[in-house]
């Protein structure tokens, strides 16, 4: 069973943050660290981000404008270091050059070298270097083949990486949501950016890390054949955090709507596929202490975890979500945003169904609660 850190990997607005709160409660095992490359990606000098490109005083006033990823990692590498096992749940699409740009490694990250920090994930120094107006992407740096990252292999193989998801017809309009008034006030995101919806991004870090044998062949949920199939793509052999002869850990993804449904069984699968002990006691939170940590975890991302935040407990909703034709669902994004802010929510989600489609059949299933 791996004991690497936990990357879960996902979009914006894929009911991440309640699944990260259940895994809150487990203070004593686990160290969660919540959505740290954000502030590389939007703030700091090697940011990817478009969004603050010409608001520098924005970056400044974040707090995060010295940010690199190496410093981002190094954080990680210390909370891993503590006795605890680290669980980081962050977008996919803060590695990754939005709109298809090629990626090359980010500069403070250039020194990593396999065998450095391989217990810790610490770095060596390497600070950025290149001064000149403007963010430094892209980097006067090399990529590495096949990899859409600005972080190198050798660091990603030091993680256990799973993959959470969610229809683009409930996250795109909730994202939607927070970049207009009276929302964007408190978010500090004054404008919807389509290449910010993180579905390209996430598929591409998936196929990437099954690719390099990192992630899978074996499914989380599914027993391990010698001459049947497994998962959508089939597998011959295989067992958890093993796969027999392959060095990947099982493929692990969780579909919002399914979590939504069925949380005790959803979880307790993901906790059996990266070597977490399932107690049905995590999936509440309604005291004191939980309510504080997670207040601080997340603040600073203002306006998109207000449910999160208030929130007591992850329970199945009553009532299975029936889906709307394509017509319903315009008519009620129009109601609620006007025809022009339907017709945006409307392009982009048709956009990202056909990379959510490709990563919902990797979901996980379990059988229905009694």
């Amino acid at each position: 069973m791996s004991d690497k850190p936990i990357f879960v990997a996902t979009h914006p607005r894929a009911c991440s943050t309640a699944f990260e709160r259940v895994f809150m409660t487990r203070r004593d095992t686990l160290q969660c660290v919540h959505e740290p490359f954000g502030d590389a990606y939007y703030f700091g000098p090697e940011r990817l981000a478009e969004r603050y490109e010409e608001d520098e005083k924005a970056r400044i006033d974040s707090g995060y404008s010295d940010s690199t990823y190496k410093t981002i990692f190094d954080r990680i590498a210390k909370e891993n270091s503590q006795g605890k096992r680290a669980f980081i749940k962050d977008m996919a699409q803060y590695w990754i050059p939005p709109s298809g740009k090629p990626a090359t490694i980010a500069p403070s990250l250039v020194s990593y070298k396999r065998g450095v920090g391989t217990n810790t994930t610490a770095l060596p120094d390497a600070p950025v270097t290149a001064k000149k107006p403007g963010p430094l992407y892209p980097y006067d740096t090399k990529g590495e083949p096949g990899n859409p990252s600005v972080v190198p292999a050798d660091l990603l193989a030091n993680f256990h990486f799973a993959f959470l998801i969610r229809h683009p017809r409930s996250s795109i309009p909730s994202y939607y949501r927070c970049t207009i008034p009276p929302l964007d006030e408190v978010t500090g995101f004054y404008n919807f950016r389509p290449d910010e919806a993180g579905y390209e991004e996430l598929r591409r870090l998936f196929d990437y890390l099954r690719s390099v044998g990192q992630v899978g062949p074996q499914f989380a949920g599914k027993e391990a054949t010698t001459n049947g199939t497994n998962g959508a793509n089939g597998n011959t052999n295989g067992t958890n955090g093993a796969n027999g002869g392959h060095k990947g850990i099982e493929i692990c993804v969780i579909d919002a709507d399914d979590l939504l449904d069925n949380p005790s069984g959803i979880i307790e699968a993901f906790c059996k596929s990266t070597g977490i002990k399932y107690e049905p006691e995590m999936l509440k939170w309604d005291n004191e202490e939980d309510h504080k940590i997670a207040k601080a975890a997340f603040e600073k991302w203002k306006g998109f975890h207000e449910d999160a935040i208030d929130s007591t407990e992850l329970k199945a909703r009553t009532h299975k979500k029936t889906p709307k034709s394509d017509a319903e669902l315009f008519k009620e994004w129009s109601e609620k945003y006007g025809e022009e802010g339907a017709k945006i929510i409307s392009e982009t989600v048709q956009a990202c169904v056909p990379d959510y489609e490709y990563l919902k059949q990797f979901a996980v299933k379990v059988p229905p609660p009694n």
